[in-house]
This record gives C-alpha cells, structure tokens and sequence, in this order.
C-alpha cells in the first residue's frame, strides 16, 4: 500500500479560538486517536490540502512524522470542510500498527460502458459507493474500481463478485449491489378517443287515442 509522509507537532492550543488562530497561521488543528486516548496535532495547512486533493478520497496509509523526530502510522478517519468556503477545517487521524487488522471503508468506482446501457438504452444504476473491509494496514486495497461494460439489462455486480484474495476480508453483505442494469422506461402510447356518432333524432311518437276520447270525437 502507498505510504505518504506528513510533517506534523504536538499541539497544546485547544477550543476554537485556538483553531481560528491556527488556520490564520497556516496550520490546521487535527487529533491523532489511537484505543481510547487521543493526541492533538497540527499539520501545516498547504501540505494536508495538497494531500487530500491528491489521494481524491482513497484509503493511504500516512507517516506522521513528529517535529520530535518520532513517526506514527496512520490513516485519515475523517476531515471538516467549510461549508461555503470548502476550505480545510480539521482532520482526524487513527493510528495504526502493521502488525494488528483494522475496519476501513474502501471507495468503489464503475469503469466502462455497459452493453446494455451503449447497444440496448438501458438504465445504469450506480447503487454502493464503498465497502467495509478488514485487513492488515500495509493490505488495504486504496480503492476498487470494477470494470461494468459487459453488464446486460437485468444483469448486476453485486459485492459477492469482488474478491480480494486471502489477505482482505470483505465485511459487506455479499448480497449488496454495486451497479445494475435497468431496462429503459417504455412510455404508453395513449389510444384515441373513439369517436361517438351523433344521435339520431328520435321520430315523434305517435300517441293512440283512448277510446273515451274517440267517443267523445263522435259525439261532436
């Protein structure tokens, strides 16, 4: 696995005015957990941005190296953006050791274009972004990209299908889908309106004299 050197120091200033004041000095707050303790950091602002854009999200593992001359192995849990700037806020660690299995989720990525979606006009559905899975640090796959072109409508590539040899154990329900195939919607054709003939003008009814009335004619 890829391993990355960043330049990190113990940090003493802690709340957020101490954040704030660090930001506008180019240096960005981070805490470095490992168990249950945790340790504050401060990473220099251009060098954990250039690291984060870099890497797009993958799984690496980094080597914290301490201004103190001590290094720690680590991989990023997670980190804060500004909501309207995207500006880096803050960045948490977790540390590892080569020698002990960790849960990380991994990011999947779909390449090609499927069969049925190019030559059919189906529908591709891209349904699981990532997997969680356990291994040594040094093993852990930076992303998984799946290769989808042969995929036919009704067909799916389900988590069941990776396989990542002995040395990573995939954690996620096999059964999960990762892409599939629709078939393309079909819109209803609408029939006409049949069209309804004017009624016929009902002939007046002749009405039969009763035979009182026909007695009173001949009485005239």
């Amino acid at each position: 696995m890829e391993r990355i050197t960043l330049t990190v120091q113990q940090r003493e200033e802690k709340g957020k005015g101490a954040a704030r004041s660090l930001r506008r000095s180019k240096m960005i707050p981070a805490v470095l957990y490992r168990g249950g303790g945790s340790l504050p950091i401060k990473i220099p602002k251009q060098e954990m941005a250039q690291f984060i854009n870099s890497t797009a999200g993958e799984q690496i593992m980094v080597n914290l190296q301490f201004a103190e001359g001590e290094n720690k192995l680590a991989l990023v849990r997670d980190y804060q953006l500004d909501p309207l700037k995207r500006e880096l806020l803050h960045v948490d660690f977790f540390e590892v050791s080569l020698t002990e299995k960790v849960r990380v989720n991994v990011p999947v990525t779909t390449t090609g274009e499927p069969i049925g979606v190019k030559r059919d006009k189906g529908i591709l559905q891209n349904l699981l972004r990532e997997i969680e899975v356990e291994c040594l640090p040094d093993k852990i796959p930076g992303h998984v990209k799946i290769d989808i072109s042969e995929l036919e409508i009704g067909q799916s590539f389900n988590v069941g299908n990776l396989d990542f040899g002995e040395d990573v154990k995939i954690l996620t329900d096999p059964s999960e889908v990762i892409a599939n195939i629709l078939a393309p919607a079909v819109e209803e054709e609408v029939a006409p309106a049949e069209e309804v003939a004017p009624a016929e003008a009902a002939e007046p009814e002749l009405v039969k004299k009763g035979k009182k009335e026909e007695e009173t004619e001949e009485s005239k």
